[in-house]
């Protein structure tokens, strides 16, 4: 199947519009030199940590880096200690010989947690950010303030029952990424990250050739992207990877039974979380928020930052104060 097939499908019918170009995302991290390095299982992290009090934890997903919230952490930085750690096999992190399925990565970002002794965590969630980061609440809830979540693995529309089962473009999607063509396409003509690419075209605006090479930078070879192109499979359609389809039900049950807070953004068109998931999710989560930010397709970060930046300072400041109203009750 043709390229263009795939773009235009990603695409999602969508033209950019004077709205989606009204401010210009800028490509510059302030924290382009403030990065700092901790060796988890064997393999050397690279992390930004900036600010003081509860950690707010920005994990990333799928093939980006913590550059993705470098205008979204400069509005918490006041609010708390902001840290975006680049998940292993991307960003400035090393690239062990590891498969990069779920259940490899996820070691990485118990032990990143666990080595910087991380308590009362507030997470930052998008794509498999959110696989991982949703999974460690489950299990670990005790040490959870809070969720925010935006384009995330969740219902309805993951798990999905198979590719038909999804929204039209999408299962042509991964019917490519997960079929036998995927590894030419994804790893080795680099389909996701070459200008006008899937990462190009799940974003609404322009994206400045800036911010693409810092994304482009850590995959340069075949090689180093073997990440890249097994992120994909991992997604659980059919109940397979079964293993990751188990993860995903059981936190998908947690989120409905939890009262700990969650901001949900979403964004029209959307991807995985368009519009109805928000309704989805607002007549089942006890403790949720929904916020709508405007215009977007999957990497919202790179469409709305400081609307979601905004929204999230708002959030925070909200259950920080229901968290001291509570401690003064009980004295």
């Amino acid at each position: 199947m043709k390229k263009s097939v795939f773009l235009v499908g990603l695409l999602l019918s969508v033209t950019i519009s004077a709205f989606s170009q009204k401010n210009k995302i800028s490509p510059k991290s302030k924290y382009a030199n403030q990065y700092k390095f901790i060796e988890v299982r064997g393999s050397k992290m690279a992390y930004i940590d900036e600010g003081a009090g509860d950690p707010i934890l920005f994990l990333h997903g799928q093939p980006t880096s913590s550059y993705l919230w470098r205008n979204i952490m400069p509005h918490l930085e006041k609010q708390g200690r902001v840290i975006a750690p680049d998940l292993i096999g991307f960003g400035k992190s090393d690239q062990p010989n590891i498969d990069y399925t779920f259940v490899s990565h996820y070691p990485y970002v118990e032990g990143f947690i666990k080595k910087l002794g991380l308590k009362n965590i507030t997470l930052v969630l998008h794509d498999w950010g959110s696989g991982l980061g949703l999974h460690y609440a489950r299990l670990n809830a005790e040490n959870i303030k809070a969720i925010v979540t935006m384009e995330s693995i969740i219902a309805p529309v993951i798990p999905a029952k198979s590719y038909s089962d999804m929204r039209d473009d999408l299962g042509k999607f991964f019917t490519m990424a997960q079929g036998p063509k995927a590894k030419k396409i994804i790893q080795e003509d680099n389909a996701w990250l070459k200008t006008g690419g899937f990462l190009d075209a799940f974003i609404l605006r322009p994206l400045d050739a800036e911010a693409l090479s810092v994304y482009q930078a850590p995959h340069k070879t075949v090689k180093s992207r073997k990440q890249v192109y097994q992120w994909p499979k991992e997604m659980p359609i059919g109940k397979k990877p079964k293993v990751v389809y188990d993860i995903v039900t059981a936190y998908n049950q947690w989120l409905e039974e939890t009262e700990v807070p969650w901001l949900f953004f979403y964004a029209t068109p959307g991807v995985l979380n368009p519009p109805a998931a928000a309704d989805y999710w607002a007549a089942r989560a006890k403790n949720i928020e929904t916020v709508f930010i405007g215009g977007g397709l999957h990497y919202v970060q790179e469409d709305e930052p400081y609307a979601i930046g905004r929204a999230i300072t708002d959030f925070y400041r909200r259950i920080n104060k229901k968290t001291k109203k509570l401690s003064a009750g009980r004295k």
